[in-house]
């Protein structure tokens, strides 16, 4: 019995840490989403895109409306956003996104846990190239006919549409399209009045590395050194 208590209480702070984490992240979006574009939603896309991945994780209402105020203070934070690139082990290929107030401590960092982790930190686009910026929108799928959908949205820059399932095996519809083309798509789904669980930026790879489970789980260890660190946002791979 003591046993299971100690998994159940090992999950459970494993799981306050993801949400601590997810919310220090989305929180450093608002201000740097507040400081380029003004705190108003209905002109400013990159925060309703804030507020959408906000609601995904249960961020509280008043912890986003509290971000947009200090965000608009004098004495606010600026942080800077800065793409690491390098390689894992086994020749996998890792984007490391981060948002920083001090990118002297930042870089250190993220070199550290890459000679830890046996990668090698790279120079700006070392490895960028076997990737592809995307918006990345999760919609729920009830009510929604994916053939229509397609078609109703081709022309407002979707490029890819899949289904998935979430964390929970929960269906999900992902859709895809270009980085400059995320407004035009966040703008279609509002006016067809589709609330996204998500709506991200993400780096798709383009070139794919086949691993073994074995090593797979050496760059698994790596990802998750370098998500642990505070400044680093998320961490994409090539993985095949």
């Amino acid at each position: 019995m003591g046993r299971i208590f100690e998994v159940r209480k090992a999950t459970m702070f494993a799981r306050w840490d993801r949400m601590a984490k997810q919310f220090t992240r989305i929180g450093k979006e608002i201000i740097i989403a507040v400081k380029a574009g003004g705190p108003d939603v209905a002109t400013n896309p990159a925060l309703r895109r804030c507020y959408q991945n906000a609601r995904s994780v249960g961020m509280p209402k008043d912890r986003v409306e509290a971000a947009i105020k200090r965000a608009m203070g004098k004495d606010t934070t600026n942080y800077e956003e800065i793409l690491y690139e390098g390689y894992a082990p086994h020749g996998v290929a890792l984007l490391v996104e981060t948002a920083t107030d001090n990118h002297v401590r930042t870089v250190a960092n993220v070199k550290a846990c890459f000679n830890k982790g046996n990668g090698a930190l790279g120079n700006s686009g070392s490895v960028s190239f076997q990737f592809k910026k995307m918006g990345v929108f999760k919609l729920i799928p009830e009510g929604l006919n994916t053939d229509d959908l397609e078609l109703e949205l081709i022309d407002f820059g979707l490029e890819e549409l899949g289904e998935s399932v979430d964390d929970n095996d929960n269906p999900i519809i992902i859709l895809r399209c270009a980085f400059l083309e995320f407004g035009n798509l966040q703008k279609a789904l509002e006016e067809k009045n589709i609330t996204p669980i998500s709506a991200e930026l993400e780096w798709i790879p383009t070139i794919t590395v086949p691993v073994t489970d074995e090593q797979a789980e050496d760059v698994s260890k790596l990802i998750e050194r370098l998500e642990q660190d505070d400044d680093v946002n998320k961490v994409f791979h090539n993985m095949g």
